[in-house]
């Protein structure tokens, strides 16, 4: 089959798992690049966390997403950015809808971080009716790459390449790789980052353990490829993280 073909059977078979999901399900299709990761389908809810991500979430539809925000207020919108390390939920989904999740250390997760909150004026006109197809546009437009050097302290950015596939990290040996004291290094990852250097380690784990799940492994043994104790543990960190469960996350969703 061509991969034209291949993508169209894709997109069909993600269609209708939408088509069949309920009310509170999430189904569509999901893919991982470098520095994030692209949803488009239904949308479902999700309990109250805050990932180490920068969240685009909005809806294709007539309907209005309900989240919540830190202080646990409902409001209603058709797009919204949601910075690393915010408490919110997911109330109410969509039934098409499309998520981005980018790494607060790339060049679109910095771009969209510094406008959080309300999102609508950032749909582009023409979007892709298939839900999936349009995350991937919008994902398309937005800068790639990890922030350029004159952006990011040079010992940070030493760092940032040094990390990914890494498992249990100390801060002491990325201060070493910095050539910075442990807490110079904490204190940039704060203020570039917005994150502590524990959480931005645990974000890139969780998606090592995403997409050993996208290439076939049980929870169990992608948990263990990601440097957590077990599934458990690893259902434990996604479901704080994202709000829903790995089980959520393959159950419904076609991994491409």
């Amino acid at each position: 089959m061509s991969a034209a073909g291949a993508d169209a059977s894709a997109a069909a078979a993600a269609a209708a798992a939408a088509a069949s999901a309920g009310p509170d399900e999430w189904a569509g299709r999901a893919r991982l690049r470098p520095g994030g990761l692209v949803y488009g389908g239904a949308v479902g809810p999700a309990t109250a966390h805050a990932h180490h991500s920068v969240q685009f979430i909005a809806t294709l539809g007539e309907e209005e997403l309900l989240l919540a925000g830190p202080d646990g207020v409902p409001f209603g919108c058709r797009a919204h950015v949601v910075p690393a390390g915010a408490r919110h939920a997911v109330l109410r989904g969509v039934p098409r809808g499309l998520v981005l999740h980018l790494d607060p250390a790339s060049a679109a997760g910095r771009l969209l971080a510094e406008l959080a909150g309300d999102a609508a004026g950032l749909l582009p006109p023409g979007l892709p009716a298939d839900p999936f197809a349009a995350a991937r546009a919008l994902d398309s437009v937005l800068p790639q790459g990890p922030l350029p050097p004159a952006v990011t302290h040079p010992g940070l950015a030493r760092v940032l390449a040094w990390l990914p596939g890494r498992e249990r990290v100390r801060l002491a040996d990325a201060a070493r790789v910095a050539g910075l004291s442990e807490s110079r290094l904490s204190h940039l990852f704060q203020a570039e980052l917005r994150l502590p250097f524990r959480s931005y380690v645990l974000w890139l784990r969780l998606m090592r353990a995403a997409e050993l799940t996208t290439l076939g492994q049980s929870v169990t043994d992608a948990a263990h490829g990601a440097g957590f104790a077990d599934g458990a543990h690893l259902s434990r960190v996604c479901r704080r993280m994202f709000g829903i469960t790995p089980s959520e996350f393959t159950r419904r969703i076609l991994w491409t």
